[in-house]
């Protein structure tokens, strides 16, 4: 696992009241303390162990009928390939089901019936063979495969604790250089991040681009290469710094 961690801070300094009392401040500083306010991130690789594409089937007929007949038989061909290739039942999840009839270009006037189920593959190293096995038996819209990894939350918590160790790095830096000592932690306060392309709450969310079904024909066995996926994610924090 491969860390990488930066991190800012910006300093303020509370002084005495004239009565002698703590003045008051809702970030809990006492008058004798010194308020550093800390950014950090930190990053965390993991390999994703598991793979996830879209596959369907459309068809096309001069009636509705046998449009939804064809694609009945079409896609429960392309379900028993799945299960063929070692896809249990409960990894495979109807996404779309329709039917419309076609109003302009070449097939105006006839009816597309169409059926896509979402894929989970939960040996990673079995992607390839799984989409190869869909668009052999009919398959004719495919989406993916998109690599995931099973426990996110577990990897981006590794990127959190870095994140943390960096701000909490940074603050001793900090605090030796003014002669000063961290008395407390006050607040921490998450920043959210990425992990691959997903987005993980804490920040406002990127833009999302629209899923384009696209086909495609992979060799025999396609080989999935996982390769790593880094989570990278920002905290926050506020040290309470008193003199040593």
């Amino acid at each position: 696992m491969n860390r990488n961690v930066l991190a800012l801070a910006s300093v303020a300094t509370f002084g005495l009241a004239a009565c002698g009392d703590a003045p008051y401040d809702p970030r809990g500083v006492d008058h004798d303390e010194t308020l550093l306010s800390v950014s950090a991130t930190g990053e965390a690789e993991t390999r994703p162990d598991e793979a996830f594409f879209e596959v369907g089937v459309n068809n096309w007929s001069t009636s509705a009928s046998s449009a939804s007949e064809a694609n009945t038989e079409d896609i429960e061909d392309v379900v028993a390939a799945l299960g063929a290739a070692g896809i249990p039942e409960e990894d495979i999840q109807t996404r779309t089901v329709g039917i419309q009839r076609i109003e302009y270009g070449d097939r105006k006037g006839q009816f597309q019936a169409s059926n896509v189920v979402s894929v989970t593959v939960r040996d990673i190293d079995n992607a390839g063979r799984a989409v190869t096995a869909a668009t052999e038996a009919g398959a004719n819209v495919l989406s993916g495969p998109d690599l995931r990894i099973s426990d996110s939350e577990r990897a981006a918590n590794a990127a959190y604790g870095e994140a943390f160790r960096a701000a909490r790095a940074r603050a001793e830096a900090y605090a030796e250089a003014a002669d000063m000592e961290i008395a407390r932690v006050l607040t921490i306060r998450d920043g959210g991040g990425s992990q691959g392309d997903r987005y993980i709450p804490g920040a406002p969310p990127p833009p999302v681009a629209p899923v384009v079904q696209t086909m495609a024909m992979p060799e025999e066995g396609g080989r999935i290469m996982p390769g790593q996926t880094t989570s990278r994610v920002a905290v926050s924090v506020d040290f309470a710094l008193r003199p040593k």
